[in-house]
């Protein structure tokens, strides 16, 4: 599913973007650089719904969903921090968004099963996010994100607080969730390692606007 965005104006309090145009083709990887509070998670969170544009289009696989609820737009998020729920084991995050969408029980078990493995948290199933180390709780709020196959991902700095090591296996990671599912990503990082390393497009937002960054 392409991800396009067409000269979209947004405004939170004083806060303000306009005429923001990004274009992803369906399958495609694309990185959202610029400096701290000028606009990228505000960006990705309209993309999600969590936030009203108030001018342009977001149009998702042909589809304007500018005015579409949340669950509407099939885009799975995962927030900076991962942000899980405290009382709910690894099992129930994974089964969260399934069970929102009215799956069956047995696709919806089937699922998580998959998940638990393709991220490598099986043994993890039964447990709280309390006590999770940094890298385990992104793998848990990445496979909340995928769990009813959605078709965009959006990921607001989902490697910024982990350590060098886990960062390196995150990276296969989402190397390998690119390899094995169709979804298409954009994805709000700070580092430029990242963006070479994953991204078919790397786009900066500045105050004069957004631009893509030509590769190396």
């Amino acid at each position: 599913m392409s991800i396009v965005i067409e000269s979209l104006g947004i405004r939170a309090g004083d806060f303000h973007l306009e005429s923001v145009s990004i274009r992803v083709e369906s399958g495609g990887y694309a990185v959202l650089m610029g400096r701290t509070g000028c606009g990228k998670t505000t960006l990705l969170e309209t993309v999600c719904g969590l936030n009203p544009a108030t001018s342009g289009r977001i149009v998702l696989g042909g589809v304007d969903v500018t005015a579409a609820a949340p669950a509407a737009r099939g885009v799975g998020y995962v927030p900076q921090d991962g942000v899980l729920f405290p009382t709910m084991t690894v099992k129930d995050h994974l089964r969260f968004a399934p069970r929102m969408h009215r799956w069956p029980k047995d696709e919806t078990e089937a699922r998580v099963a998959e998940l638990a493995g393709a991220l490598g948290i099986r043994e993890l199933l039964d447990r709280k996010p309390k006590g999770l180390s940094g890298g385990e709780r992104q793998r848990v709020a990445l496979g909340r994100a995928l769990a009813a196959r959605p078709a965009v991902l959006c990921l607001d700095e989902p490697l910024s607080a982990l350590d060098e090591h886990t960062r390196a296996e995150m990276y296969e990671l989402l190397a390998d969730v690119r390899r094995h599912t169709p979804v298409t990503t954009l994805h709000v990082t700070h580092s430029r390692e990242e963006a070479d390393r994953l991204a078919d497009h790397v786009f900066r937002l500045e105050p004069t606007g957004l631009a893509e960054v030509a590769r190396p």
